[in-house]
C-alpha cells in the first residue's frame, strides 16, 4: 500500500499500528505537494492519501478525520504578535501574502503578490510585507525565530481527511481504515 500525505500531517501512528498489525504486509508512506494530493490518487500512484479538504468527491471515499484551527502568521514586531488570538476584523487591513483566507474581506486593496510557496509566504511574512493564513500544522512546519502564529478565532478550520477511491475499497483499505479510525484488531466495521 501506498499511502501520501500532505505537508503537516503525520501519519507516523497510524503507520506504525499498521505495520504492527501487518508485518509482512508492504506498506510506503509518500510525501506529496497538497495540490498534487488528489490527482495522485486518481492516476493510481497512490492507494490512499491523507489530505485537506475541499477535494472533487466523485469516484471518492473521504472520511475526515480531524479538523486545524486556522492562525495568521505574523513578524515578530507585527501589533497581533502579542495576542494569543485575533478575530478575522483584526486581519481586515493586512495584506495576504497568500491571498486574502475564506471567510475574510480584506478592507485594504490587495497586493499582487506573485505564485509561491508556503516557505516563500512565511518568508514574506517575517519580512514584515504581510501576513499568512494557515492551518496550524502548517505553521509549526514552518516556524521560523523571526514570526509567530496566533489563532483567528472566528475563520473556518481546515479539514483532514483519508481518500481513497471507491473502485480501490478492498479489505486491505478498509484495515487501514480502521487503524485511522482507531479500532482494535479485535473491533469490527
Amino acid at each position: 500500500m501506498r499511502l501520501g500525505f500532505v505537508p503537516g500531517v503525520m501519519p507516523d501512528r497510524w503507520a506504525r499500528t499498521w505495520r504492527e498489525r501487518h508485518p509482512r504486509a508492504s506498506f510506503e508512506l509518500v510525501p506529496v505537494a497538497a495540490e498534487e494530493a488528489e490527482a495522485a490518487l486518481r492516476s493510481g500512484a497512490l492507494d490512499m492519501a491523507l489530505l485537506r479538504l475541499p477535494v472533487d468527491r466523485r469516484d471518492l471515499h473521504v472520511v475526515v478525520l480531524y479538523s486545524e484551527d486556522p492562525v495568521v502568521v505574523v513578524a515578530r514586531d507585527h501589533v497581533a504578535s502579542v495576542y494569543d488570538e485575533v478575530s478575522a476584523a483584526d486581519l481586515a487591513d493586512e495584506q495576504f501574502v497568500l491571498g486574502p483566507p475564506q471567510g475574510l474581506v480584506p478592507v485594504a486593496g490587495q497586493l499582487a503578490f506573485p505564485a509561491m510557496s508556503v516557505k516563500e509566504a512565511v518568508e514574506v511574512a517575517a519580512s514584515g510585507g504581510g501576513v499568512v493564513v494557515l492551518p496550524l500544522s502548517l505553521a509549526r512546519l514552518h516556524h521560523r525565530k523571526d514570526v509567530r502564529h496566533v489563532r483567528v478565532s472566528d475563520l473556518p478550520g481546515t479539514e483532514v481527511a483519508l481518500a481513497w477511491l471507491i473502485s480501490r475499497d478492498d479489505d486491505e483499505t478498509q484495515d487501514f481504515v480502521g487503524v485511522v479510525r482507531g479500532r482494535t484488531t479485535r473491533s469490527s466495521r
